[in-house]
């Protein structure tokens, strides 16, 4: 398959010394989780979205769900303690993260923003988010993950 990039994100995970795995595969426009975790052969559940998430001021917060579940704005603003939690124009979440939106990676953002986690996540055995490019995801274990970002645990996730 292709080169697998060096982003910020690759970069950060290096320089923290976390210990990843590298999986490229074939992006597909409004493709999603689905495909990523077809094409990886692990289940959708592994694969972690990285929105990036607005309150009512505009301050960014970027959420990590599981790729086949979406997220409660309504649970996380309350959890938060904000009026209300929406996802970004894609065009506002580029500018926060610094990744194109399909590319996100929650390391590395151009922003620092705070990291919010849906709580299960931590109990995967080994995660899948994206690696700062679109078709490029990274393996990680949940404790690399927690000691990198200091994510907060939150209880949002709705089934689709």
């Amino acid at each position: 398959m292709s080169k697998t990039p060096s982003t910020p994100a690759t970069r950060l995970l290096r320089q923290q010394k976390v210990p990843y795995t590298e999986h490229v595969y074939r992006y597909e426009e409004h493709g999603g989780t689905a495909v990523s975790s077809r094409e990886l052969g692990v289940p959708e559940h592994a694969v972690v979205k990285t929105l990036v998430m607005e309150d009512e001021t505009g301050a960014p917060l970027v959420v990590l769900m599981h790729g086949d579940r979406e997220v409660s704005t309504k649970a996380l603003a309350r959890q938060l303690g904000k009026k209300t939690v929406q996802i970004c124009k894609p065009e506002v979440a580029q500018r926060h993260s610094g990744y194109l939106v399909g590319g996100t990676s929650p390391f590395g953002t151009r922003k620092a923003m705070p990291v919010h986690v849906e709580r299960t996540i931590l109990e995967l055995p080994k995660l899948y988010v994206n690696g700062g490019s679109r078709g490029f995801l990274v393996g990680i274990a949940p404790a690399d993950l927690v000691r990198v970002l200091s994510p907060v645990p939150v209880d949002v996730a709705i089934e689709q």
